[in-house]
């Protein structure tokens, strides 16, 4: 069976060159293009305010020992219940318990990344759970059996056309509806799951520290439905998600939504600290919190690499990278993909299976430079493709051809040999199969550098 890189290697090729695929990625891509641009203008000092952002997450990854049992003892005390889950199976699997023991059979959820991390729709459609997708995106990859392909924007490889022909397959809607028609049909068929569900699931952006809440970013409001018609409120979170301060969001809420959709700010922004109250009307009986690990401490444990944590998931990296913009996001056939998910892939499930993510990159820089958090990701790529290296995660063959080309390239005796038809011959029968078959081989020249700054030396001084 072909190991992952093989297969990733496999599905890059295809992506790469499949013409329609790259034409509705670069177009959507440009449009997000066009609205951040816009959006960063509304700061006045953007550099200082994602430095501030990069300090404060930074810091609370450094102690995040101690804001989690400040968030833990504040949420338990305004009504919530957290169930601390080690891994994506242990997470999953108390979910499943959880409605189980409520008898509830039918879930509407809102889009969270985190929940996608555990597989959490299949384990609870296999416990005879129905899961109904409420963000737009997710409800469209949902229908077509895919995972969503970016952080942000589940559905950005689809064009509107694709969607018509969708929602016309499915629920024989007109196969010309547009974007505005499908959006009222799919709030029209949802409104009746949000009433009957018996548990709504939510991400969390935010765990804040010392209110002991978190706080839910969307644009469709689909996130307040699913926390308030259900009795029951699951919200899934990694614990990375942590900030120290209620005050804080007035940083990281515009922040994540100008480096997210070029938004000023989100259209919902919400702060849940637990079940509806007795004076309240709306809202939930009961809010449980689970909170993952799933191998962040792995990642925790990385003095160089543990920066990464503080990535607050606005999807920027993706959509500058020349990489994604490329293969797209299922190429990477893991949840977080792009630059953010090939750091942090590798240490959160196995670097001996997923160092290649941390190889498939140009290193230019932009995804760096784009990150409102200031995580040095092209930095951070090249520690963990030295890693994988000294850990012993290369081929026999890459081995001997690094062994071999360490010697030749610091050998100018070696460097020379030869004539350049005979050095053209060994690339051909060495390097081409790792160049590919889609580029050319360049030409070695018939005589190096030396050699003809060294003919150059001899012909001057027999003229002097």
């Amino acid at each position: 069976m072909p190991d992952k890189s093989s297969i990733f290697q496999q599905e890059c090729n295809q992506k790469a060159f499949d013409k329609a695929h790259r034409k509705k990625i670069n177009f959507n891509i440009s449009r997000y293009d066009a609205a951040v641009t816009k959006g960063k203008q509304r700061f006045s000092q953007l550099e200082l305010a994602k430095q501030k952002a990069a300090n404060i997450k930074y810091k609370a990854i450094d102690q995040i020992d101690k804001l989690l049992v400040e968030f833990e003892t504040n949420f338990i005390r305004n009504g919530g219940r957290i169930i601390w889950a080690r891994n994506a199976e242990d997470a999953a699997r108390d979910i499943a318990a959880l409605l189980a023991e409520n008898n509830i059979k039918k879930v509407v959820k809102s889009k969270s990344m985190t929940t996608e991390e555990i597989n959490l729709n299949e384990l609870l459609e296999k416990k005879k759970v129905a899961v109904f997708e409420t963000d737009l995106g997710e409800y469209i990859v949902q229908l077509l059996g895919e995972k969503p392909y970016h952080i942000v924007t589940p559905a950005m490889h689809k064009s509107k056309e694709d969607v018509a022909a969708l929602f016309h397959h499915k629920f024989d809607t007109p196969a010309d509806s547009s974007p505005e028609e499908i959006t009222r049909f799919v709030r029209t068929k949802l409104r009746e799951d949000f009433r009957e569900a018996g548990a709504g699931i939510t991400g969390a952006n935010f765990l804040i520290a010392d209110i002991g809440a978190i706080a839910l970013t969307e644009n469709e409001g689909n996130g307040i439905m699913s926390m308030a018609f259900p009795s029951l409120h699951i919200a899934v979170a990694g614990i990375e998600k942590i900030i120290p301060s209620i005050d804080d969001l007035d940083l990281f809420w515009p922040l994540l939504a100008t480096h997210g959709t070029g938004q000023a700010m989100t259209v919902y922004n919400s702060i849940v600290s637990g079940p509806a109250r007795d004076y309240e009307d709306d809202g939930p009986s009961e809010m449980v919190l689970v909170l993952i690990d799933n191998g962040r401490t792995n990642l925790l444990a990385k003095k160089r690499q543990r920066i990464a944590l503080s990535c607050i998931r606005c999807g920027a990296c993706l959509n500058t990278c020349p990489v994604y913009k490329n293969i797209g996001g299922h190429t990477y056939n893991t949840t977080y993909s792009g630059p953010i998910g090939a750091v942090i892939t590798p240490h959160m499930k196995e670097m001996g299976e997923w160092k290649h993510l941390s190889f498939a990159s140009s290193l230019c820089g932009s995804c760096t430079t784009v990150c409102p958090v200031k995580i040095p990701l092209h930095e951070l790529l090249l520690v963990n493709r030295n890693e994988a290296v000294t850990e012993g995660y290369t081929t026999s063959s890459e081995r001997f051809m690094m062994k071999w080309a360490n010697k030749v390239l610091g050998s100018r005796k070696m460097l020379d040999f030869g004539s350049g038809s005979t050095k053209n011959f060994v690339l051909r029968n060495t390097v081409s199969k790792q160049w590919g078959d889609r580029r050319i081989m360049p030409l070695m020249a018939p005589k190096s550098f030396s050699q003809l700054w060294k003919e150059q030396q001899e012909q001057k001084k027999a003229g002097e």
